[in-house]
């Protein structure tokens, strides 16, 4: 007798149906093996918190919203040797999130800035934590449409509540008036409770320069330094041209080649 009819309703009752997918293959891997009840029990058990950890996983990163899926595991560090490989290692533990300070990521165009702030946030959704990977001027056009449709304090409350929120090309462009206000209220609400990332080509002492407001500029990067990790890129650029061979070929080259073309003919 067939029991998967009555099973079906039953784990779908009690939320369990992800057992479904695997329960015909270890109903005959225990037949052939002779496992007792509970071994088996127990791997379609297991099974199913593999299957929940994963679909957990993967809805985080799709919370996340990054950029590009980037790994530490994918960035060649051999490229500029001189970049500091122990401390972004040290980052990848995500204690600087227990910490509850920042890390600042800084360096030119092209040297993996936020190849390593993405990466440190995959790091930190596998530990656990929840992440999200925003630019500033998006991060900042959103809030403001959000006030525009009363959704401003769900989406401040958002941002200012993730355990690890990226912020990604500080200082790219000068913040406008009531942007700095807005960037300086989620910072000061941020502070010393949850931790960020900020990702720029400005060094920090530079980055009171992007506030139109410079009282408010130092007030708010003053928070963000505060036992801040600092992480500085420098080398060339990964985004370097390859060189590409030439195909054309001068007049005399052609006129050569025509010639010869004739003489075979």
């Amino acid at each position: 007798m067939n029991p998967m009819p009555e099973l079906i309703p039953m784990l779908k009752q009690l939320r369990l149906s992800g057992i479904l997918d695997s329960l015909e293959s270890r109903n005959r891997q225990a037949i052939e093996k002779k496992l007792s009840y509970m071994d088996f029990l127990g791997t379609i058990i297991t099974d199913e918190i593999a299957r929940r950890t994963q679909k957990k996983l993967a809805s985080a990163f799709r919370r996340a919203n990054f950029r590009n899926q980037k790994t530490l595991e994918e960035f060649d560090f051999t490229f500029n040797p001189g970049i500091n490989r122990a401390m972004i290692t040290e980052l990848a533990s995500c204690r600087f999130i227990t910490e509850k300070v920042g890390v600042f990521v800084v360096g030119p165009c092209g040297t993996g800035k936020s190849h390593i702030a993405q990466a440190l946030g995959h790091s930190a959704i596998r530990a656990g934590y929840d992440v999200l990977f925003t630019s500033i001027s998006r991060m900042l056009i959103q809030l403001n449409a959000a006030r525009a449709t009363n959704g401003y304090d769900r989406h401040f409350a958002k941002l200012a509540g993730v355990d690890l929120l990226i912020i990604d090309d500080f200082g790219l462009k000068p913040l406008k008036t009531n942007q700095d206000e807005d960037f300086h209220d989620i910072v000061a609400e941020r502070y010393e409770r949850k931790s960020t990332i900020v990702t720029s080509n400005l060094d920090v002492p530079e980055w009171t320069d992007a506030f139109p407001n410079r009282i408010l500029g130092a007030a708010t990067i003053d928070r963000l330094r505060h036992g801040a990790y600092k992480v500085v890129l420098e080398g060339k650029s990964y985004r370097s041209p390859r060189p590409v061979k030439s195909t054309l070929k001068s007049p005399k080259t052609e006129k050569n080649e025509a010639l010869k073309g004739g003489e075979k003919a």
